[in-house]
């Protein structure tokens, strides 16, 4: 970064840490604790879609990987998209295996950014519940290296509990990286793994 971009307020951009997905776990024991919120054991990884073979080939690498953790555990692991035409690989542990969840998901983050299809690479989540169903998931900005929640309302068309959202990010402040800018807590409707 040179004095230009500090004359401008131009900013370099984080890079993305994966190992921050290793901090999932413990965050789930304090989210439980101060939100009620427990794992449901769903996890999805979220990239742009990208024609051609070496992508394909990627893909099929990751997602062989995956399903031979899968196989052997009776677990399925699918890709899917949403209705933005987004690609998801969605994987399903029991909601006691999410240190596992978090592997998976870092091994599909991984060996997308290893194989040159890190720009592609948007965002990662893992589900969670409380006792009345609410769902809530803990989002991964993979461009921006932080985490933030994301609290669809129940039944409702495409709302937000905002004022769960900023309990939840008063209570994981300690455990993660929390994106501060608010204006970067994106939706994410429909998402495979919430």
């Amino acid at each position: 970064m040179g004095l230009l971009d500090i004359l401008l307020g131009r900013t370099k951009p984080v890079a993305p840490d994966l190992d921050r997905l290793f901090a999932l776990p413990s965050a789930a024991v304090t989210l439980e604790a101060a939100a009620g919120f427990r794992p449901t054991g769903s996890g999805a990884v979220c990239f742009a879609t990208v024609e051609g073979a070496a992508f394909d080939q990627t893909h099929r690498e990751v997602q062989a990987l995956l399903d031979a953790d899968a196989a052997r555990e009776g677990r399925p692991v699918r890709l899917a998209r949403d209705d933005y035409g987004y690609s998801w690989l969605v994987s399903r542990r029991s909601p006691d295996q999410l240190p596992d969840l978090v592997n998976d998901l870092h091994a599909v983050n991984s060996a997308m950014e290893v194989n040159g299809f890190g720009p592609q690479l948007l965002c990662s989540l893992v589900g969670f519940e409380d006792d009345r169903e609410q769902r809530l998931a803990l989002v991964y900005l993979y461009k921006r290296g932080t985490f933030y929640p994301f609290a669809p309302l129940p039944g409702a068309t495409e709302r937000r509990d905002n004022p769960l959202e900023l309990r939840v990010k008063a209570a994981l402040g300690d455990d993660l990286r929390i994106e501060q800018d608010l204006n970067r807590w994106f939706p994410v409707w429909g998402a495979p793994g919430l």
